[in-house]
């Protein structure tokens, strides 16, 4: 943990040794890519959603039905 802490530290170091104009497109960059990851992210889930859906690993109903269901 020390040493990663030692990493973060001086990525902070180096971004604050940057003027202000690269601190701000860097954020824009992270920003994005971040935005993008969380995207990809997203994208896998909704295909397994549906891959467990075409497989009938998922079920439809109200909450009354999954009530009873619990009670069987």
């Amino acid at each position: 943990m020390i040493e990663k802490t030692s990493t973060f530290q001086k990525v902070i170091e180096a971004v604050e040794a940057l003027d202000i104009d690269a601190q701000i497109l860097l954020i824009d960059i992270i920003t994005k890519r971040l935005n993008q990851h969380r995207r990809n992210e997203l994208l896998k889930e909704v295909a397994q959603a549906q891959y467990d859906y075409e497989q009938g690993n998922v079920r439809r109903g109200s909450v009354a039905d999954l009530m009873a269901e619990l009670d069987d």
